[in-house]
């Protein structure tokens, strides 16, 4: 790899540019286990490992960009999630996270359910040996043919996003002989403290029944009157990448507020509520996720308080993380190609990816850390803006942080936490190909979702 020297872009703090960046860290070469997966360690030469194989030799095994998911740390998480909510809670890993047959077999093996919002994420999890009772298919929009193959495969629940649906799902349901569970999605009004993309529990959206106006309400009227659905519960999420607890707090409340309606009005007290996903992960060290057992003990206290003023019983919770379970377990390598300093500005470092692989960036001004990881450098620290080569000036990884002044082409550098949403976003823009996605466990690694070739862009161009 070369190592030439190339003129460096701002370096010290006194000249940086304005801008929403954090300091240098004390150590560029440290690597803080809040955004790194577990078994990401830095061996003795310098360059980092992950699952005991050095990047250095995963690269060139598998070839950059590539995606790199710590299986051990995966399994923890999972397990940490399900421990964390014990036998009277249902944890469904939101499958729109990442998805893949050997993550549902991870998530089958560490006893989580699987949530689903597309024909082909249900396709995975039939395939890949997930039971259809602990599956759950989401989705504002689901077609006719989605919502008959949930229905003949005998999936858990299905939520009902609309007016429209519930009697598209019961009418599907009583053709086919039979009787479907369903949970109503409601909008509770809460502005949830997130990117306004990702924030779903206002009513100016389009998921969900909104509880204003008596429209739940009426949705669960009509629902409770058809023969092909039994309506188990009330399905509420307020947004992704949420830190603070007191939008749940106030969801709950609104939902189990409905829950005594539907108690007064029908006789019935449904069994079942879902707060949604939707915690926030690490993606730099300003970041401070709550840990599973905390969120479990938080949500359940909500919950029982509310029921025992509304004179309720307390219904079984379920809740939905995907990111909170695959983020930080996967980090996406790089080669470094062009680095270009503007003198006063910053220096723009283009590697072999961007936002085919990683749209976050672009989509929702996300924020993420990256560090060398082929070599440690004891170089003063430099202002990069780590960008793609697409032929797009929005093509931004990580928007400002610091590397060494001494990175070269042909170094290796990472970004943690894109576990999540990344691969499951990822495009074919510029004819791209986009990246596998390996396993790394105990020292050996394997491809679970190969890259594509242009061999697979041409089979499909059948013009």
């Amino acid at each position: 790899m070369s190592r030439s020297a190339h003129p460096a872009g701002p370096r010290h703090a006194d000249v940086l540019p304005e801008g929403h960046y954090s300091a240098p860290a004390d150590d560029l070469n440290a690597l803080d286990p809040k955004v790194w997966a577990q078994t990401v360690t830095r061996t003795e030469d310098g360059s980092v490992s992950v699952g005991g194989i050095d990047v250095a030799t995963l690269a060139e095994q598998f070839g950059t960009p590539a995606y790199f998911v710590d299986e051990t740390d995966f399994r923890a998480r999972a397990r940490a999630w399900r421990t964390a909510f014990g036998h009277d809670a249902d944890v469904f890993y939101a499958g729109k996270a990442f998805l893949s047959r050997a993550v549902v077999r991870w998530l089958h093996e560490e006893g989580l359910n699987l949530d689903v919002c597309s024909g082909g994420e249900l396709a995975t999890a039939l395939s890949a040996g997930m039971p259809a009772d602990r599956i759950a298919f989401h989705g504002n929009n689901k077609s006719v043919e989605e919502i008959t193959k949930a229905v003949e495969a005998g999936v858990g629940r299905i939520v009902l996003d609309s007016f429209q649906e519930i009697v598209r799902v019961a009418h599907i349901a009583q053709s086919l002989g039979r009787r479907q569970r369903v949970q109503i999605r409601v909008t509770v009004g809460v502005e949830a403290h997130t990117h306004e993309f990702i924030a779903t529990a206002h009513e100016d959206q389009k998921f969900g029944i909104a509880l204003a106006d008596g429209q739940a309400a009426e949705a669960v009227r009509r629902a409770l009157t058809l023969d092909g659905l039994e309506v188990i519960g009330i399905h509420s999420h307020i947004g992704s990448q949420i830190f603070d607890m007191a939008g749940f707090e106030v969801a709950a409340r609104r939902v189990v507020s409905l829950l005594a309606q539907i108690r007064d009005e029908h006789g019935v007290e449904l069994p079942e509520i879902d707060l949604g996903g939707g915690l926030g992960i690490a993606y730099t060290s300003d970041d401070d996720p709550r840990e599973p057992h905390e969120i479990a003990k938080a949500l359940g206290e909500i919950v029982t308080r509310e029921c025992e003023a509304a004179k309720l019983r307390t219904p079984r919770i379920s809740v939905e993380p995907g990111r909170a379970i695959v983020g930080p377990t996967a980090f996406t390598l790089y080669e470094v190609g062009t680095i270009k300093p503007l003198e006063g500005l910053r220096t723009y470092v283009s590697v072999d990816g961007g936002m085919s692989d990683n749209i976050r960036t672009a989509l929702y001004d996300a924020e993420y850390s990256v560090a060398l990881v082929s070599r440690t450098s004891d170089a003063e620290p430099m202002l990069v803006r780590v960008v793609g080569k697409h032929c797009e000036s929005g093509d931004i990884v990580v928007k400002d942080a610091f590397l060494p002044s001494d990175l070269a082409p042909g170094d290796l550098i990472a970004v943690p936490a894109t576990g999540a949403y990344c691969r499951s976003m990822a495009s074919n823009y510029n004819h791209a190909l986009r990246p596998p996605v390996v396993a790394v466990r105990d020292g050996e690694a394997r491809v679970i979702v190969r890259r594509e070739t242009e061999e697979d862009l041409l089979r499909l161009d059948v013009g």
